[in-house]
């Protein structure tokens, strides 16, 4: 007998396996990432979503801490269609829903074919459909979470000292990997909130304004929009994810919310300059669909969308997908090496 529900926008109801009891909602989205689950449910980006993996076995290689990208797993729900022990400990350890035993390949079909949709999620002894029909009907939609940066970001600026040039990092969500891939560099790093103000950010004499991935809808963060709108030209400007929905929505651009998105480590990109094509790790359900003053320098091979923009004038470098390469692959690491080189040239700038 099953003791675990979902229930979709669609009107269907799904029965599962209850592996963490609980009663959630969210955005039912999917990955088809076959690795790097603990990358995957500690990302901000995944915050008040049902992340349904396409992989059938989650769990495989166990769990390690070395690889989280936060602090916390952020998905309200997790579906799979077997989850191992290690994974139901872990998530249990976390008070995050779990179910399996679900044709994840049937709920994946159904997502691609009408697009992310709410969900309500009844799980244990005592669930019901009409309990996981309550919690649909209570979600709310992901552009009404209007504070969801609050959920994800720093509340205080944290500094990682380094000899390299300054950087300004406004924390909408951001994977502890870019952070990372920063220091490696050596950058003089600050992570500041998601609501950080132009204040902020000079009284730090940053070389370079960089803002991150994050969850949800760009258009709730109206602060880090107002700050690249504010520091554009003054300052150089790099985005991951989010931040370069942020940055176009900034310089006179338009974002818009996708079918079912891109999560997984296989998406296709272009390079319009060279026609190299990268494979990259996405996590993203909008997408930039007027990019305003910034130019196109790289589109996803699926679909055409943006995956990269670039202002030579206003020195601004983004990209949509994931180039700190968690859980991989590694073909895009050399835009960090990028972003500090215009970071550099700025420091040089002001120097003379």
């Amino acid at each position: 007998m099953p003791d675990a529900y979902l229930a979709l926008e669609t009107g269907r109801v799904v029965a599962a396996r209850s592996r963490v009891a609980g009663r959630t909602n969210g955005e039912l989205v999917f990955t088809t990432a076959y690795t790097g689950y603990e990358e995957s449910l500690t990302d901000p980006s995944y915050e008040e979503q049902v992340l349904t993996f396409a992989y059938p076995l989650i769990g495989n290689y166990g769990v390690r801490d070395e690889r989280f990208e936060s602090d916390r797993v952020h998905p309200s729900a997790v579906v799979s269609r077997q989850l191992t022990e290690d994974v139901v400990e872990w998530l249990d350890g976390e008070d995050v829903p779990a179910v399996d035993e679900v044709d994840t390949r049937d709920l994946v079909l159904d997502i691609r074919d009408r697009g992310a949709m709410k969900c309500g999620i009844a799980a244990g002894p005592d669930a019901t459909p009409d309990a996981a029909e309550a919690e649909l009907d209570a979600c709310p939609h992901m552009s009404d979470h209007l504070d969801i940066g609050a959920q994800v970001s720093v509340d205080e600026p944290v500094a990682y000292p380094g000899d390299g040039p300054s950087i300004a990092l406004v924390d909408c969500g951001a994977k502890g990997s870019i952070v990372e891939s920063l220091r490696q560099r050596d950058a003089d790093l600050t992570v500041l909130p998601y609501d950080a103000t132009v204040e902020d950010v000079t009284a730090l004499d940053s070389d370079l304004l960089f803002v991150s991935n994050g969850p949800g809808d760009p258009e709730n963060f109206e602060a880090a929009e107002a700050l690249v709108a504010e520091l554009a030209g003054e300052l150089p400007i790099a985005g991951i994810c989010l931040g370069q929905q942020v940055v176009a929505n900034a310089l006179g651009g338009a974002t818009e919310k996708m079918e079912f998105g891109h999560r997984g480590v296989n998406q296709p990109v272009r390079d319009l300059h060279s026609g190299r094509v990268v494979m990259t790790t996405q996590n993203h359900g909008y997408t930039v669909a007027d990019t305003g003053d910034l130019t196109v320098t790289q589109v996803n091979v699926n679909d055409d969308t943006a995956e990269g923009l670039a202002s030579d004038e206003l020195a601004i470098l983004t990209r949509q997908y994931h180039p700190e390469a968690h859980p991989g692959p590694h073909d895009s690491l050399t835009f960090f090496d990028d972003v500090m080189e215009m970071a550099r040239t700025s420091k040089a700038v002001t120097a003379d």
